[in-house]
């Protein structure tokens, strides 16, 4: 079973990102995008969910997965690799970093936050870029 999740690390905003501070990413009313789903269950929930929950919670809801069907359908989901929260919109576009605990739990902290600075300069995790937008 393959995994996404992160231990004691955080995940700086892109190189190649324009991001001056996090920005709450645009939601659709009627079909919220995947880096809206993912900023609001992080956001709304700091260091409950691991990634691979918000990655695997995002798909499940927005192919309609009932709760009943999730733990088989998330068996089958992590049977083969999943891009991480590194590749998303997040740290590349909005300005976020997402920072894993010893747990593995998330949580967002924008780039003009005090935290961000801390966590980037800290020593005490390890800290990782959010992958590119466009290739060098």
């Amino acid at each position: 079973m393959h995994t996404t999740n992160y231990t004691n690390t955080f995940i700086a905003i892109a190189d190649d990102s324009s991001a001056e501070r996090g920005i709450v990413p645009p939601e659709k009313v009627d079909n919220p995008s995947v880096v809206s789903r993912t900023w609001r269950m992080i956001a709304e929930h700091p260091y409950e969910y691991c990634s691979d929950d918000v990655i695997f919670g995002v798909w499940a809801d927005r192919q309609g997965i009932s709760e009943g069907e999730r733990d088989a359908a998330r068996e089958e989901f992590f049977e083969k690799g999943r891009a991480c929260l590194r590749a998303s919109d997040l740290g590349k576009k909005y300005g976020w970093g997402i920072h894993h605990d010893a747990e593995g739990r998330v949580a967002v902290y924008g780039l003009e936050s005090a935290e961000y600075q801390a966590l980037v300069e800290s020593g005490d995790v390890a800290v990782v870029k959010a992958m590119r937008s466009s290739r060098r």
